[in-house]
């Protein structure tokens, strides 16, 4: 339902994850356009280097997103906002991690693979509502992380970017067109008076005259 949104959003992945980093704290390790050293290796079948992961460019990390993220939490099944808050949680902490939040935003068993349950669940609420469930869930799991005292200003500021972001595109998504106006066929027309006939007794009065006076 909203692939075309999938651009848009990496976008916004994007501006968050930043460039090129390798925090001695970050369990991911070398990490560039927010894809790890682990991640990269896993999508080529092989042990990746850093140098590999410096030289990621956008297009190079789009396929990998799509199909280690997006993908995973169905994203394209998922109400406008709701997909791109979703993918960004997939990408930040796990797409599984990612689907429970989700799950449990909607009341369903949070397993963490999203399915035709949790799809019918989504119907029931409004997409605000979901949205900021999940980003409450997300920052409560976030403050329980031991690097929470290094990284927490910054995952605080991603997660209330990302629903500030999110409830936007709710708010853009396009009502149905109304039914068109009836089309303008100009004034309705002016009926023009006729001359008004002469009544029967001026007609009878005047053959009167013309009989007197012949």
């Amino acid at each position: 339902m909203t692939t075309e949104t999938f651009g848009r959003a990496l976008s916004l992945v994007l501006r968050h994850e930043g460039g090129y980093v390798d925090h001695p704290r970050d369990p991911g390790g070398a990490t560039n356009l927010g894809v790890t050293i682990g991640t990269l290796s896993a999508y080529l079948g092989r042990q990746a280097t850093k140098t590999e992961v410096k030289s990621l460019t956008v297009p190079a990390v789009t396929p990998i997103y799509r199909r280690n993220y997006w993908d995973k939490v169905r994203a394209d099944d998922l109400p406008c906002g709701v997909d791109y808050c979703v993918f960004d949680a997939a990408v930040n902490s796990g797409p599984a991690r990612a689907a429970k939040w989700l799950q449990r935003a909607v009341c369903v068993d949070a397993d963490g693979v999203v399915g035709s349950q949790t799809l019918k669940a989504i119907k029931a609420l409004q997409a605000s509502v979901i949205i900021n469930r999940i980003c409450d869930d997300r920052l409560d799991f976030l403050r329980g992380l031991p690097t929470w005292g290094t990284f927490g200003k910054g995952w605080s500021k991603r997660v209330e970017g990302v629903r500030k972001e999110a409830l936007a595109m709710v708010g853009q998504v396009q009502a149905p067109s109304p039914n068109p106006p009836p089309p303008d066929i100009g004034p309705a027309p002016v009926p023009v008076s006729q001359p008004a006939q002469p009544s029967g007794f001026f007609t009878a009065l005047a053959d009167l005259l013309k009989r007197i006076f012949a």
